[in-house]
Parts: C-alpha cells; sequence; structure tokens
C-alpha cells in the first residue's frame, strides 16, 4: 500500500515535463523568432510618398480581411490563454479541482497552462501584409539593433529562470506538493511563514519586468507582436498587485541571501588562508 502515493509521482512528472518543453517552446515564439526571422520585403517597407502612405497603411489596417482575420484569430487565442491562467488561479476552481485531484491540483493547473500556451504557439497567425510600428532591419541598425536585442533577451531569460529557482521550482510545478504527500508531510505552504504566503498570493507574475522587456524589445515591431506585448502588458499588470509589505518582505529575504553568501565567502576565504588551496580540494 506505501507503495500507491508514489504513482502520483508519474503525472506530476509528466506535467512537469511537458511544461518543460512548453517553455523551451516559449523561448523559440517570443525571443527567437522575432530576432532572427526575417520580415517579408513588403512589411514596413518604404513608399514613394513618405507623408502620407503611413496614415494610408494605418487605415488600411481595419478594412483589409488579410489584416483583421489573423488579429481575430491571435486575439481570441491570447484571451483563451488569459481565460484559462486567470479562473484556474481563483479560490474557486482552486477549491474544486482540489477536491477532485487532491494532491495533483497544482500540476494540473500547470499543464492547462502549459496547454494553453501550447495552443496559442500553435495556431498563432503573423500578419505578414501590415504595417509595422517601428523596423530596424534597415541601415544602418540592421546589425547593431538585433544584437542589442539579442542581448537583453539573453540577460532576461537568465534572470527568469534565475527567480523560477529561487522562488522553489518543483513547487510551482507541483512535483513538491506531491512528493511531501508521499512522506506524509502535508502541504508545503504550512511550513512556509504568513509573510511568504502572503506575497504568493499577490505574486502571480514574479517576472513582470522581464518579460515586458521580452515582450517590446524586438528590432521589428509588426501588428500581431504589438497586439501581443499590448494584450499581455495590460494582463501582467493588472496581475501586478506587490504592495509595501511585500516589498519590505523581499528586501529582508536578499538581504538574509547576501548574508548567508557573505558568511560562506568568508568562511572559504579563511579555510584558504589557514591550509591553501591544495588542503581544501582535499577535504
Amino acid at each position: 500500500m506505501a507503495f500507491l502515493p508514489l504513482l502520483l509521482l508519474v503525472p506530476a512528472l509528466l506535467s512537469f515535463l511537458f511544461t518543460f518543453g512548453t517553455g523551451v517552446e516559449l523561448i523559440r515564439f517570443i525571443s527567437l523568432r522575432a530576432l532572427f526571422v526575417q520580415q517579408p520585403a513588403g512589411a514596413g517597407a518604404p513608399q514613394h510618398r513618405a507623408d502620407a502612405a503611413p496614415s494610408y497603411e494605418w487605415r488600411a489596417v481595419f478594412k483589409d480581411p488579410k489584416i483583421l482575420h489573423p488579429l481575430m484569430m491571435d486575439v481570441g487565442l491570447i484571451v483563451l490563454f488569459i481565460l484559462q491562467h486567470s479562473l484556474m488561479a481563483t479560490e474557486r476552481v482552486k477549491r474544486w479541482t482540489s477536491s477532485c485531484l487532491g494532491v495533483l491540483q497544482r500540476s494540473f493547473y500547470v499543464f492547462c497552462t502549459a496547454l494553453a500556451l501550447q495552443i496559442l504557439m500553435r495556431y498563432w497567425q503573423p500578419v505578414r501584409d501590415g504595417p509595422t510600428l517601428w523596423n530596424a532591419r534597415t541601415e544602418p541598425w540592421v546589425t547593431w539593433i538585433p544584437l542589442i536585442c539579442f542581448i537583453l533577451h539573453f540577460i532576461a531569460w537568465l534572470v527568469i529562470f534565475s527567480i523560477v529557482l529561487i522562488f522553489d521550482y518543483a513547487e510551482l510545478m507541483g512535483i513538491k506538493q506531491v512528493y511531501y504527500h508521499c512522506l506524509g508531510m502535508g502541504d508545503p505552504l504550512a511550513v512556509k511563514s504568513s509573510r511568504a504566503v502572503r506575497l504568493y498570493s499577490h505574486l502571480r507574475h514574479p517576472v513582470y519586468l522581464e518579460f515586458l522587456l521580452l515582450l517590446w524589445g524586438v528590432p521589428c515591431l509588426s501588428l500581431d507582436r504589438l497586439l501581443l506585448a499590448l494584450l499581455f502588458t495590460a494582463y501582467l499588470t493588472c496581475a501586478h498587485s506587490l504592495d509595501q509589505r511585500d516589498y519590505l518582505y523581499l528586501r529582508a529575504q536578499l538581504d538574509k541571501k547576501f548574508q548567508v553568501f557573505s558568511r560562506e565567502e568568508a568562511a572559504y576565504g579563511d579555510l584558504l588562508a589557514q591550509n591553501g588551496p591544495s588542503a581544501y580540494k582535499e577535504n
């Protein structure tokens, strides 16, 4: 009978693998496609009449079905993701899924979020014939602006991965809940302080600024990318509800981690001063 709870780890691990693969696909969708996929020759191309052409292009956006249909499809995909991500995070839905799935509630939520993202990325419709808000793929910016955007995206993804690890990746993915259940230790949130639980209830998007940089920091802002950036910026802004108490708690935790790191560095330096590097390696 003790082996049966371990079977719960199977769907939790499958959900984790699916979510991990979705995260890799998200990097391609958000960054690589925007940085390395070239725009069609007609997109954003300069016109003969520089004063009248831009207004004509933007007016034509709302009349051309080749532009409206992809934009409407993309709006539907974004709304689908936002509804899934928000409604399943409400207390009523969480109580219902917890009563049905038990300890697998978090894994199920993460799986559904990854599935909604997969649908958004698979069926996303790029607008290839519309105007662009800006386009740096022309001289003299064709080399430097994409390179700067690539560096910013690389740094942003590193920060995102670091923050996810700091916020206990296993717990975010739902694996830790199942592991604690198998060991009879209850809910992992039960051993956290009330200030940490309060922070988690407010901090639904701990990588707010980094995602804004990924959404807007592109060399060419097409209509579908503008739609994606605008809607997700509005959604992230509405979900970002930290207050002063949360910031004070984050600052206290950062100072505590810095003190621990400083003590470890000081102890390492003292050990090297006393015994030398070779003695440290032997230990």
